[in-house]
C-alpha cells in the first residue's frame, strides 16, 4: 500500500533526530527563504515549534513536541491470519486494499483493510487545509441531499483541495489525488466510513458500539469482523447526526431513533443509548450500484434460480400476469423482482413505488419508467408521504405496469389488489416464507383480504436464505387458482427447490396461466412449451456471453421484442451481441 510522504515529513524526521535545530539550517535543507522556513515551521504548529532566543542575534530553534493534534475517531486493527481472498478498489481516488481472512479460534471471518499511510506532518498540513475548505465553502443542506448537485460540489471541492495541497506538499499527481480524495470524505461523506460504502461487495455496515470492529455483511463471504473501530460512542452520534441533517431527519434523547437514507440511497437506522443498552448504533443497508439481474440468477456459480423457472417468469411478465416475491430478510425478493422488471416489452409505462429506491431498470424503459419513494415526516410531524398515498397517485397516471417495493398494510394490499381487478399487472414483495404463507398473511389479520381479491394474482414466487451456508434460494413459485363455490382459493405449485440435491424440480403442469394464454393469445399448450424453450435457450445464451449487468441484459430482451428472429439466429450459432 501506498505510503505518503511530503518533504514536511522529511523536515520532520530531521528535526526529530537533531533535538533542536537552528532555523537558519532548517531553511538550507528544505530549500527555502529563511523567513518562507519560518512560516512553514509556524504551520506546523503543534509538532513543530520555535524556541526564540533573549538573545536577538541568537537563530531561533526548531523542535518536535509530541503532542497529539488530531482527535482520532477510527482507529485501524492489524490481524495476522491467514488470507482467503484479496482485492482492491478505489473510493474518489482513495486506493482501498481488502484481505478476507481467517484466523484459528475466531468465531467470525475477518475483514482487513488498508489504506495509504501519511506522514505526521503531512497529516497536520492537510487537517489544516480541511480546515480552510470548510471554512471557506457555503454548501446549503438541498445541494447535498440531491445526488447531482452532491456529486458536482464533490468535484469542485477535489480540485480546490488538490490546488491547496500541491502548493502547500509539492506532491506527485497520484499523492495529491488520494489527499484530495480524503478531504472529499471529511467534507461530504462519513470520512473512512466512505470506504466500506465504496466496496461493492458489501451489502451491510454495522456499527453496535464504540470500542468494539465494525461489523459488515459481504455478498459471498457473509458476515465479516473488520478491523476498523470507532473510538468514542460521540463519534457515532457524529456519523449519525450527520445523516439526520442531510435526510431531513432528527435524532437526539428525545427522539432516539432514526431511519434515513445517504444521497447514494442506502438505508439507514441509527439508534441512542439508552434504548441501545450497549451504546449507540449505526446500521447502513447497501443500494447496490450492480444489481444482480437474471444472468447471475441462473449463473451456475451462484444457482439462485434455474432456467427454467426463469423463462416462466419472463412468459408472465410479457403476457402482464401480476407476481408476487415473498421470503425472507434479505433472501433476495427485491433482486428478484427487480431482475425480472427486465423482461417488461419497451414502450410500455412503468410507475414504481418504494421506501428507498432500490430498482434500476434498463436504460431502454426508461424514458417512460416514473420512479416514486416514501417521505418520512419532519421532527414537527409534517410532510409525510406514505405508501399508499403515492399507490393511489400512481395510479391515477395510467400505468401499464405498477411495481411496489413491499405491501405492509391491508389498505395497500387492497389498492394493490383493486388495481389488478382493473386490469394493471402488479409486482410486488412482501415477507413470508412460502406460498401457502403468503395466502395466510393476505387472508388473515391484519391484512385480513377476501380470498376472492387474491384471485386477480396470478403467481407467488418465495426465495429463501440460508444463513450458515451462505446462499440464497428460489424456493417456491405456485400459480393462483380461483375457487368455485365448493372449495376455496388454492394454490398449484409448479416448481419447488430440493435442497439435498441442491436442484429445481417442476412438480406440476399450469393450469391457470397456460388457460389465461390460451384464452387470451390462442397459444395452445405445445406452443408455450416451445415459447418457454425459446426464453430458456436465449437466457443461456446470454449467460454464457457474460452478459450480466442490467444493460445488456435489457439489450436481448428489446431485442427479442423488436428483433427476434435475428435473436435466435444469433443465439442458434452462439454469436455475440
Amino acid at each position: 500500500m501506498i505510503t505518503i510522504h511530503s518533504y514536511q515529513d522529511e523536515l520532520l524526521e530531521g528535526i526529530k533526530k537533531g533535538k533542536k535545530v537552528p532555523l537558519d539550517k532548517v531553511a538550507f535543507g528544505v530549500g527555502l527563504e529563511y523567513k518562507e522556513a519560518e512560516e512553514l515551521v509556524k504551520s506546523l504548529h503543534p509538532i513543530l515549534q520555535l524556541d526564540y532566543s533573549f538573545n536577538v542575534l541568537k537563530k531561533p530553534l526548531v523542535f518536535y513536541s509530541e503532542e497529539e493534534f488530531i482527535d482520532k475517531k477510527i482507529n485501524y486493527l492489524t490481524y495476522e491470519a491467514e488470507s482467503l481472498f484479496n482485492y482492491e478498489f478505489q473510493v474518489h481516488s482513495v486506493p482501498v486494499e481488502v484481505q478476507i481472512l481467517e484466523k484459528k479460534g475466531e468465531f467470525m471471518r475477518l475483514y482487513g483493510i488498508k489504506i495509504p499511510e501519511i506522514g505526521e506532518a503531512t497529516r497536520l498540513t492537510l487537517e489544516k487545509i480541511i480546515k480552510e475548505l470548510a471554512t471557506e465553502s457555503t454548501i446549503e443542506t438541498d445541494d447535498v441531499s440531491d445526488p447531482k448537485k452532491l456529486d458536482k460540489l464533490r468535484d469542485d471541492m477535489q480540485d480546490k483541495a488538490q490546488e491547496k495541497i500541491k502548493k502547500r506538499l509539492r506532491l506527485e499527481d497520484l499523492e495529491t489525488n488520494i489527499l484530495s480524495g480524503i478531504v472529499v470524505h471529511r467534507l461530504f461523506g462519513l470520512d473512512d466510513l466512505e470506504l466500506l460504502l465504496g466496496d461493492e461487495e458489501l451489502e451491510e455496515i454495522c456499527i453496535n458500539h464504540s470500542g468494539g470492529p465494525i461489523v459488515v455483511y459481504h455478498r459471498k463471504y457473509g458476515w465479516l469482523k473488520t478491523n476498523i473501530i470507532i473510538v468514542d460512542e460521540k463519534d457515532i452520534y457524529d456519523y449519525s447526526s450527520r445523516i439526520a441533517r442531510l435526510g431531513g431527519r432528527n435524532i437526539n434523547n428525545l427522539a432516539p431513533i432514526m431511519d434515513s437514507r445517504l444521497s447514494s440511497g442506502d438505508r439507514v437506522a441509527a439508534t441512542l443509548f439508552p434504548i441501545s443498552s450497549q451504546g449507540n448504533t449505526l446500521t447502513i443497508r447497501k443500494f447496490s450500484r450492480d444489481p444482480w439481474t437474471v444472468a447471475d440468477f441462473i449463473n451456475e456459480d451462484y444457482n439462485t434460480l434455474s432456467p427454467q423457472i426463469a423463462a416462466f417468469l419472463w412468459l408472465c411478465v410479457q403476457y402482464e400476469l401480476s407476481i408476487m416475491v415473498a421470503g425472507g430478510t434479505a433472501s433476495g425478493k427485491t433482486s428478484l423482482l427487480n431482475s425480472i422488471m427486465a423482461f417488461i416489452p419497451p414502450g410500455q409505462r412503468i410507475t414504481s413505488i418504494e421506501d428507498t429506491r432500490e430498482l434500476q431498470l434498463p436504460s431502454h424503459l426508461h424514458l417512460n419508467w416514473l420512479q416514486f419513494t416514501t417521505r418520512q415526516p419532519n421532527p414537527e410531524g409534517l410532510g409525510e408521504v406514505d405508501m399508499l398515498t403515492l399507490i393511489l397517485s400512481a395510479l391515477r397516471m395510467r400505468p401499464d405496469r405498477v411495481v411496489v417495493g413491499e405491501i405492509r398494510s391491508r389498505r395497500e394490499a387492497e389498492v394493490l389488489f383493486e388495481a389488478m381487478h382493473t386490469g394493471h399487472s402488479v409486482y410486488s414483495t412482501m415477507h413470508a416464507d412460502t406460498c401457502f404463507h403468503v395466502k395466510r398473511r393476505l387472508t388473515e389479520p391484519p391484512i385480513d383480504l377476501p380470498e376472492a381479491e387474491l384471485e386477480a394474482l396470478h403467481l407467488i414466487v418465495t426465495q429463501y436464505r440460508d444463513r450458515l451456508k451462505g446462499l440464497r434460494r428460489t424456493f417456491e413459485v405456485a400459480e393462483v387458482v380461483p375457487g368455485t363455490t365448493d372449495r376455496g382459493l388454492d394454490l398449484n405449485y409448479l416448481f419447488r427447490w430440493r435442497v439435498k440435491s441442491d436442484t429445481f424440480e417442476r412438480i406440476n403442469t399450469s393450469k391457470r396461466i397456460y388457460n389465461n394464454l390460451n384464452l387470451y393469445t390462442g397459444m395452445s399448450n405445445k406452443e408455450i412449451e416451445a415459447d418457454l424453450t425459446e426464453k430458456e435457450s436465449i437466457l443461456k445464451w446470454a449467460g454464457d456471453q457474460k452478459l450480466r449487468n442490467v444493460d445488456d441484459i435489457g439489450r436481448v430482451i428489446n431485442k427479442y421484442y423488436t428483433e427476434k428472429d435475428e435473436l435466435i439466429a444469433l443465439v442458434e450459432r452462439g454469436g455475440t451481441l
